[in-house]
This record gives structure tokens, sequence and C-alpha cells, in this order.
């Protein structure tokens, strides 16, 4: 076989001389000047996450600045929002910063609804289960809401109103795939944070079985449940548990459960949002009790 032969090379300079199209010299490698630095930001929160360390409206700010158990950091009020709080007779452990209404909402979420009424505080200390159910006098009838997926905090919020409205003892949630503790739910709790105890469980199914053998009831709702809970016994000790709005309760929740009721709502509506199947299912194991 012939050989190959060489390959030419192109732009190869003439002996002697410089290339006509070599490239110009790089200047000589200059080091970076070392870089300025900047001006401290101002202390501001970002605006996409802000105040979520807040609770804000009269009543939630109120209810908290009345339990010893909130750790105090950061009160701000309206001028009118201090003859407001005034005129309750609760006496704030921090003296107050009055501010106008736009400098209190450039502390707080997007659109939060503060009434004139922000206060910073600790997060109040999560209970145990266990605790919950050991604080419980003997034999003592009791109510808790368990909520199996539930992710929006509004409606946990919500709920935890309707817990405190009806007496129930706790609102069990999942660590993972619960609402967080913000200032939002806060705010829908009005106050309710204060006085219900948020318990968070690492397993629902067998948070349920803790009940059990405390002596609840488990009951759980379903839509398509054959009976409805008005004709379910729900005195004494009874754990009302409802799963996230759509998806209802999860296979494995629900055959947990010792029964599952319906609220007997009308076939124009598949079903209600969990926060108004939660109060109904309260004021019927109130109205049992009494």
């Amino acid at each position: 076989m012939a050989a190959k032969p060489p390959r030419k090379r192109t732009g190869k300079p003439a002996r002697g001389g410089p290339r006509r199209d070599a490239p110009a010299a790089r200047p000589p490698h200059k080091a970076p000047e070392p870089a300025r630095p900047r001006k401290p930001r101002e202390s501001r929160e970002p605006r996409a996450r802000r105040g979520e360390d807040w609770i804000y409206g009269r009543h939630a700010v109120g209810a908290a600045l009345a339990n010893p158990a909130r750790q105090l950091e950061r009160l701000v009020l309206t001028r009118d929002g201090e003859e407001t709080l005034a005129e309750t007779g609760i006496q704030p452990r921090i003296r107050p910063e009055i501010r106008t209404n736009q400098e209190i909402s450039a502390l707080l979420p997007e659109g939060a609804v503060h009434q004139g009424f922000a206060l910073k505080a600790a997060p109040l200390a999560e209970k145990h289960l266990e605790t919950v159910i050991a604080e419980l006098a003997e034999g003592a009838p009791a109510t808790i809401v368990v909520l199996d997926q539930v992710t929006d905090p509004r409606n946990v919020g919500a709920i935890l109103r309707s817990a405190a409205a009806f007496g129930a003892l706790a609102v069990i949630l999942p660590e993972r795939h619960g609402a967080d503790t913000t200032a939002a739910l806060a705010k829908a709790a009005s106050g309710a944070l204060e006085s219900v105890a948020l318990v968070r469980v690492t397993n629902v199914a067998r948070a349920l079985e803790t009940m059990k053998n405390a002596g609840f009831w488990t009951v759980g709702l379903a839509a398509r449940a054959s009976e409805t809970l008005a004709s379910v016994d729900l005195t004494g000790r009874i754990a009302l548990v409802l799963g996230a709005e759509g998806s209802g309760l999860r296979r494995l929740v629900a055959e947990t459960c010792d029964i599952r009721a319906r609220l007997p709502i009308s076939d124009a509506m598949e079903s209600l949002n969990v926060s108004a199947a939660a109060a109904c299912a309260l004021y019927e194991v109130a109205r049992n009790r009494r």
C-alpha cells in the first residue's frame, strides 16, 4: 500500500519572520483588583418569605399576648391598635412600637390583613401525643382532630378555631405533608393556636392506634361511607379523622379507623372544604355530649 502523502499545515509562518495572519499579542496578564466590600444592606426580610415568624391580626395577637407561655420579641401597633388593645385590658409584657399601617405591612407577608397588630414571638413548643393523653383525667371524655395530609395553613388555622370553639383537646398533623405553623395559620386560627395543642406525629395510622389504646373511638370522615355521622355514638373519647380535600383519607389511615362515616351533604356538591367538614363534625360531637 502506498504511503499517504504528508498532510500540509496551513498558516505556517515563513522561516525567519512572523506569520501574517498571527493574532495580536495579548497584553501581559493583569491580576484582578480585589473586590470592593459591599455595603451592608438594610435589614429587610425578603418580600416572598417575609413575616412568617410574625403573628398578626387583633385576635391572634391579643391571644398570644395573653399567653404566658409565649416568648415575645417585638410588638408593633398602629395608634388605633394601641387604643383597641388597651380596651381589652391586656397588659403587654413588652413595650409596643407605634407605626403606620404601611410600615406594619412592610414587615408582614404580602397582602396580610393585620388590623394594626403585629407581634414577633418565638414558636410555641409543640406537645407529644402521649403527653396530651397523659394530661387527661381518667375516664374523662375528650375530642381530638386528626388531619391526614392537610397542607393548607389557612385550612388548618380554621380547623384550630373550630376545635377551640367546640372544646377539642388537640389537632394532630403528620410531620411530613402537613401544614407548617406560619403567620397565615396563626391568623386563620384567630387565637386558637394559644389554647388548642398542635401535635405532629411521624405516622398517622400509628397515632390512631395509640389513641385507641387510650380509649378513643376513631371516626374517619369519608364521602362514600354507608353511615352518616349523626348515626354514630359520639360520646366518650372521640378522634375525628379528616383527609385532604379531594383525595380524602389514605387507604391505611382509613382502614385503621374504627368506623367511617359521612356528612349528609346534597348531591349538588361532591365534598365540603376540609375546614367546613371539621366544623360540622365537631358540632355533631359537641351536640351528642350535651
